[in-house]
């Protein structure tokens, strides 16, 4: 095992007796120290002082030993246990402090308080950035002075700055409160004795068995059930996102501490070892528990240490020096950072299999509702009945399950075709059946793998109409769906080390599938309104589905994963019964699947030499509809928010502009008549112009304008130059909000200048507006016409508009000379705090032969605010003219493309002036902060 933090751990101190502590030598020096102190000092606030000084410096060490032991390969578990036993010995040290300080003395035993812990503190588990939660549990009738013991812990406890919950109760009132509050029910659950009236402290805990859990069971899971499905919803549905919280999320700590407080009400056991004895879970399942419970805390110890707070985010700045601690080291085309989150992914899916053995095992006592495969169709109400065409399977309420145990060793097929009869029924699959299928994953071998018939079924279950991502997803949590495709296997739970990707790689694929099932179902008109009227017209659905399926299989083998990925179609295509036609399209569309969201997001679209050399790329019709459609399900199964309207128009125009260029209409005659539709559409838009004005205000524009630029933003582009015209202005500009695409369009109207798109590009960068595109024109007369597309920041328009209005003005003001901009620009620059965990080589690549008129130049590297305008203002030094800018980011990448000219409007073709603009470029991105940042995270740093 790589990292010894991952082993099997000692019995959690969570379930271990309620005994009161023993004081341990450390303890006992915290006692002699405080004793030495009070014969030294008579003051009792000067002693006070002292006293909670000697408590802080004991916290602080004790703290620190538990870093340090951890850090040299020691136990979560036993770190969170070292912590909670160093908070027992603290809570003791201030009580005698408290009854020193309220009777002058030690000389009541207890001061008749009896203190206990509840919540973590009480399953005896501590994360340094923990909580400390009290229960103050007084007698019925309240011995004199307590309430002021109570009162002179919690101040040294707010002196160490502790964050204390706590409470002050009598045993009556706990109970009354508990049968109220599901909240303070889960902590009485979990109190544990430290201090005081031990009888007490058994009468609370008897009674609150006897009078409340004991009446109670099936209410408490369902409301803790029913509070987990509320978090998950809160936190996020999916265990399998790259930045997950490892407490409250998915698969986390807070399903594990669930499971064992449902364990507990309803078995009615104290200690997690006797679930195995009261049958809820077999020894394996059972140290399966253990084994996730201390990898989850050996990674919550150390997030906690390493951000210096209670931080439950396993974010990327911290993902990769958790991973060094814990011992992961870059291997197999995989960084040590996503190697660990790996198997962070599948410690989750074994929290989450944990999570159904109970939930199976609390249906068969009547204590929660059973569920259904897919709420999108509609439930078959039916009891108990035999699968007419899969004899070895039974429906019981509405639930698939086998008839014999013997289902899957006397036929493995069976382990598909399970699932296949629950897509075809839309039937929920029985937990006992799951825990049978992953008891059996061992018959899926090389004979299961090459059976036409359980191929078949598979590609039937992959095709469906029905719900085919939930049910391939049942099939991956279950483990099927990596054993029978051993390729699939390789990349479930794996994470790749990007702010772009919000999934893991076999839940991105699973999530195209689900997309893709959408658009076909209609569910997706509104936003793809294109890809949902065709698809239907798609000759073979079933080629798309395997490439949404296939088309990132290879990620993480070092290696070009379209190229990588296109040779493992080549192999599965033939053994799922594709044919080789059907296959080379499978492999061509894996291949190909980025190209068309690079071309439409990074190239000018008005371009001829775009539209062709794409259009030579796809060939056909067929194929391009195909890629449209697998293109817009890729994008939309990377994450929330990254699909947008503004992608969608740019795929719909590249699509539109390549089938033109496939039907044959791409000659220069055809674009001549583009420019004269363009001009008369305008004419027909602008009703009160008299044809002498419409005629001078035409020829203001290349013919590049009226290819580019569509009818409502030349309407509105002529009505603001002719107000420039009419009130003698040359500078001015205008915004508009575009809902659908998700962009907000700002116009700049200013004389012409090399330096024009860098001062616009600044005065976004520091008001933190993301420029995602830029067209650039140039009237006749020489005036600039540049308009500029920020991604919306509001949801209203109102709030957007002001937004760009104060943008606009900034812009103004920087065009007069009115603000000092590189200032403002500076005090911006640098990665943000996530994109510094991140080391991106930058690169520059200059091409003449993507562009009849201009030289692209395209630059990638690590994303910063105020890098757009740094490049651009390096452009404009190098006396380059920027015909048009194409900006794309995928998380912390940028990925820039301008199309320049030299000051003559020629190409850039000399081999000493590309490697100029080179050398300048890529200085940009050699500052300090990023040398120090691309050194961190070399092998071996």
């Amino acid at each position: 095992m790589e990292s010894a933090s991952v082993q099997s751990a000692p019995v959690s101190r969570s379930r271990r007796s309620v005994a009161a502590p023993k004081r341990s030598s450390e303890s006992a020096r915290l006692d002699a120290e405080i004793a030495t102190l009070r014969a030294q000092i008579s003051d009792d606030e000067s002693f006070r002082q002292g006293a909670v000084a000697i408590v802080a410096a004991a916290l602080e060490e004790g703290r620190a030993e538990a870093r340090r032991l951890l850090e040299e390969g020691g136990k979560g578990l036993a770190c969170a246990a070292r912590i909670s036993d160093l908070e027992d010995e603290i809570i003791a040290a201030i009580h005698d402090l408290a009854l020193r300080a309220v009777h002058g003395a030690k000389s009541a035993p207890v001061g008749g308080v009896t203190i206990v812990a509840v919540g973590g503190y009480g399953r005896g588990l501590l994360a340094p950035g923990s909580d400390i939660d009290l229960l103050f549990l007084l007698p019925d009738k309240r011995t004199p002075g307590a309430e002021k013991i109570v009162e002179a812990m919690l101040y040294v406890l707010w002196d160490l700055r502790q964050k204390v919950g706590h409470a002050t109760r009598t045993v009556d009132e706990c109970l009354r409160q508990a049968k109220a509050d599901m909240t303070i029910r889960t902590s009485v659950l979990e109190a544990r004795f430290i201090l005081g009236d031990r009888a007490l402290f058994d009468t609370l805990r008897e009674r609150f068995d006897k009078e409340i859990v004991a009446r109670s069971a099936r209410e408490f899971v369902a409301a803790k059930l029913a509070e987990r499905d509320s978090r998950i919803k809160r936190i996020g549905a999916s265990r399998y996102v790259v930045e997950p919280n490892i407490k409250e999320g998915k698969g986390g700590l807070r399903d594990l501490n669930t499971l064992f407080w449902i364990a507990k009400y309803v078995y009615r056991v104290r200690d997690t070892r006797e679930l195995v004895g009261a049958g809820l879970f077999t020894a394996k399942e059972f140290a399966l528990f253990r084994r996730c419970e201390e990898f989850l805390w050996a990674v919550r110890c150390h997030l906690h240490f390493l951000a210096g707070r209670p931080e439950e985010r396993l974010s990327f700045d911290f993902q990769r020096p958790i991973a060094q601690k814990l011992g992961y080291t870059p291997r197999a085309g995989l960084t040590d950072a996503e190697r660990f989150m790996k198997h962070y992914f599948l410690i989750a899916k074994d929290v989450g299999d944990l999570t159904a053995i109970v939930c199976a095992a609390l249906e068969e006592r009547q204590a929660k509702p059973r569920p259904v495969l897919d709420r999108f169709i509609g439930r078959l109400r039916r009891r108990s009945s035999v699968v007419a065409d899969a004899k070895d399977f039974k429906i019981e309420f509405d639930r698939i399950s086998v008839v014999r145990d013997d289902a899957f060793e006397r036929d493995p097929i069976n382990l598909i075709r399970l699932f296949w009869v629950a897509d075809r029924g839309n039937l929920a699959i029985h937990p006992d059946a799951t825990r049978l299928v992953t008891h059996s994953l061992k018959r899926i071998d090389a004979n299961l793998r090459n059976d036409p018939e359980a191929n078949r079924l598979f590609l039937e279950i992959l095709t469906s109409r029905h719900s085919p991502e939930t049910v391939l997803r049942h099939m991956n949590e279950a483990g099927v769906l990596g054993r029978f495709i051993p390729d699939f296997g390789r990349i479930v739970g794996m994470m790749q080390f990007t702010m772009y990707h919000h999934f893991t790689v076999d839940e991105h694929l699973l999530r195209t599938i689900g997309v893709l099932a959408n658009i076909e179902a209609g569910r997706l008109v509104e936003d793809h309104p294109l890809a949902s009227e065709f698809l239907p017209t798609i000759a073979n659905r079933t080629v798309l589905y395997v490439a949404a399926f296939l088309h990132d299989i290879a990620k993480g083998r070092g290696v070009d994963h379209s190229l990588a990925g296109a040779e493992v179609a080549r192999r599965l295509c033939p053994r799922f019964g594709l044919s080789p036609v059907e296959t080379e399209t499978v492999v061509w569309l894996i291949e190909q699947h980025l190209t068309m969201s690079m071309t439409a997001q990074s190239r000018d679209l008005s371009d001829a030499r775009t539209t062709e050399t794409f259009a030579a790329i796809v060939q056909t019709l067929e194929r391009l509809k195909m890629l449209l459609v697998l293109t817009i399900c890729d994008i939309r199964a990377v994450g929330p928010g990254v699909w947008n309207g503004w992608k969608g128009q740019l795929l719909r125009t590249l699509f539109w502009e390549t089938e033109v260029v496939l039907g044959g209409g791409h000659s220069s005659i055809d674009r001549k008549s583009r420019v004269v539709a363009a001009q008369e559409a305008l004419r027909r838009g602008l009703p009160g112009w008299s044809d002498p004005d419409f005629e001078t205000y035409a020829a203001r524009h290349y013919p590049a304008y009226w290819l580019k630029v569509d009818l409502a933003r030349q309407i509105a582009q002529a009505k603001l130059l002719y107000a420039m015209a009419s009130d003698v202005r040359s500078l001015a500009t205008e915004v508009a909000t575009d809902a659908f695409r998700g962009v907000t369009e700002l116009t700049i109207v200013a004389p012409d200048h090399p330096r024009l798109l860098s001062i616009i590009a600044g005065v976004c960068a520091s008001a933190g507006g993301n420029i995602v595109d830029a067209q650039i024109f140039t009237t006749t007369d020489g005036l600039a016409l540049d308009t500029i597309f920020l991604s919306r920041a509001f949801d209203l328009d109102q709030d957007e508009l002001r937004r760009a209005d104060r943008i606009a003005k900034g812009i103004e003001k920087a065009l007069r000379g009115e603000i000092r901009l590189g200032e403002m620009v500076a005090a911006k620059r640098g990665p943000d705090a996530r994109a510094k965990a991140f080391a991106l080589a930058p690169d520059v690549t200059i091409s003449n032969n993507l562009s009849n008129r201009f030289t692209v130049l395209e630059v990638s590297g690590l994303d910063r605010p105020g890098l757009l305008f740094d490049l651009t203002a390096v452009l404009s030094r190098l006396n380059l003219n920027i015909g048009s800018a194409h900006i794309v980011t995928f998380g912390e990448k940028a990925v820039d493309s301008f199309y320049v000219t030299d000051l003559t409007g020629s190409k850039i073709v000399s081999p000493a002036r590309q490697a100029t603009i080179k050398r300048n470029v890529l200085a940009i991105f050699d500052s300090a902060e990023e040398k120090r940042a691309a050194a961190a995270h070399r092998p071996g740093a």
